[in-house]
């Protein structure tokens, strides 16, 4: 059986790892040192944000139910309380290239980045949803991460963590661009993902599992569709302009404007066969998406 090992702050992963810690809330590791540990019977969790760009790095990751094999000019993503796993390498990997960057949450809790930072969704995504960049693109990450570097390296300063934010902040906004791009140069398979994402809402509301298990819930119509619910969300946002969940929404809508129309049973009623425990949150959700109440469509048509 595996053993999990939990790693709280960054001063544990220096100390995990045999090196010194220069700033409490967030390290730039370029290489990682061969600290003659077996990590194949080890699982990690953390409390750490985690970015990291590799190539030519021998040896994988896992996390969630993918395992991914580094290939050059890879970034993988991990938020706080994943589970990761980490194959140890054949050999050492000090020739590779590259850099990992760990933050802490409170490094950017009382900044403009710590309110926006879910809003950078692959942090959510599987590994084998990496990111693949350019050297162009590497090039204008690096600068960015040596920079990180440099703060981190010299005294800090009153002006350090800002700073160390925002050039953390600009290395996110660019992944953000460097995804989009990376969406859009994949469209045609993108497309038949978007047609295959519509049958599978279009057979799941005209089931009975819509009755039986409710709402189908981000997760599970990623799941459906091989991918984690962020990256579905931002595929079909890419393609479309709307998300997973506004996919759902115009399906949930749809049949509940049907059973309005052509039925004479009560919006309670019609609340529990679309899925909703309480007939209340469909209400709410129907005039958030139509600008009227149940009643007062069904009295309107």
């Amino acid at each position: 059986m595996a053993k999990f090992i939990h790693i709280p702050d960054i001063q544990s992963v220096h100390n995990f790892i045999g090196t010194t810690s220069l700033h409490p809330l967030i390290t730039v590791i370029r290489k990682w040192p061969n600290t003659g540990r077996d990590l194949n019977q080890l699982k990690f969790t953390s409390d750490l944000y985690y970015i990291t760009s590799k190539r030519n790095v021998i040896g994988s990751i896992q996390y969630g139910r993918s395992s991914y094999d580094y290939q050059e000019g890879t970034m993988v993503f991990m938020k706080p309380g994943q589970v990761a796993t980490f194959s140890t390498p054949n050999e050492s990997d000090n020739e590779s290239e590259g850099w990992t960057i760990l933050f802490h949450p409170d490094l950017i809790q009382k900044s403009d980045l710590g309110k926006k930072i879910k809003m950078f969704s692959f942090f959510e995504y599987e590994t084998n949803e990496a990111l693949h960049i350019s050297e162009k693109e590497k090039q204008s990450l690096k600068a960015l991460v040596s920079h990180i570097e440099q703060e981190i390296n010299q005294n800090i300063d009153r002006h350090s963590q800002e700073i160390i934010i925002q050039n953390l902040h600009t290395i996110l906004n660019y992944c953000n661009r460097f995804y989009e791009r990376q969406f859009h140069v994949r469209t045609n398979q993108n497309k038949d993902i978007v047609a295959k994402f519509e049958r599978f809402l279009n057979d799941y509301f005209n089931s009975e599992d819509l009755q039986n298990k409710g709402i189908p819930s981000l997760k599970e119509c990623g799941k459906e569709m091989h991918m984690s619910g962020a990256y579905l969300s931002d595929l079909l946002r890419a393609e479309t302009g709307k998300s997973a969940k506004d996919h759902i929404y115009r399906h949930l809508i749809s049949k509940a404007k049907t059973a309005l129309l052509n039925s004479n049973r009560s919006i309670s009623e019609i609340a529990y066969d679309l899925g909703f425990e309480y007939p209340q949150n469909f209400s709410k959700l129907f005039k958030s998406k139509t600008g009227l109440s149940p009643s007062t469509f069904r009295n309107l048509n």
